[in-house]
């Protein structure tokens, strides 16, 4: 058994599987960052007549 005996060893599968997970994190991120939308496209002040009507 691998480790100094407080720690569970790690199987090889348990250590690919993490891998994969990490780069499969890394992918979704990636993907997010290129679909992002930039804030000053959806924060733009849009008249809204029927506010403007309450006001009078």
């Amino acid at each position: 058994m691998q480790g100094d005996g407080n720690e569970p060893a790690v199987s090889r599968g348990e250590q690919i599987q993490a891998a994969e997970r990490e780069a499969a994190k890394q992918r979704l991120l990636a993907q997010a960052q290129a679909d992002r939308i930039p804030a000053e496209e959806t924060t733009r002040a849009m008249p809204d007549r029927r506010w403007r009507r309450e006001q009078r």
